[in-house]
């Protein structure tokens, strides 16, 4: 069994690390971590420190009414996407731990079109 790092937990929620295949399990917000196990294979898990996470991004849909996914980026292990039952609580308890200058939406359709095309000219 895997030990988490964080000695007080603020949020669990059932949720899905997308990696390839969507691995199903628990998403744990802590004061040291942001932790995820899975719950059939006990060695199936990340613990990602905060002093670790430079963004999280959320993808938002419809002005804010629904988002389906974030995204953890750490400054050496990559990115983590991640899916919860309520997206807008877990953003909420990350945000006691990440500023709110370190949480952004990620590009909307028609945005990242745009960024494409405009660098693809210079």
């Amino acid at each position: 069994m895997v030990k988490s790092i964080n000695t007080k937990v603020d949020l669990t929620k059932n949720g899905t690390w997308f990696r390839g295949i969507p691995s199903y399990g628990k998403i744990m917000i802590g004061d040291k971590a942001f932790e995820f196990y899975n719950e059939k294979n006990i060695g199936d898990f990340v613990q990602i420190p905060w002093d670790e996470v430079t963004y999280v991004v959320a993808d938002v849909k419809f002005g804010g009414k629904y988002i389906p996914r974030f995204e953890i980026r750490t400054k050496k292990n990559g990115n983590f996407i991640f899916a919860s039952r309520d997206v807008k609580e877990t953003l909420r308890a990350i945000n006691k731990y990440i500023p709110s200058d370190h949480m952004r939406r990620s590009l909307s359709l028609w945005q990242g079109l745009k960024q494409r095309f405009t660098h693809r000219k210079k």
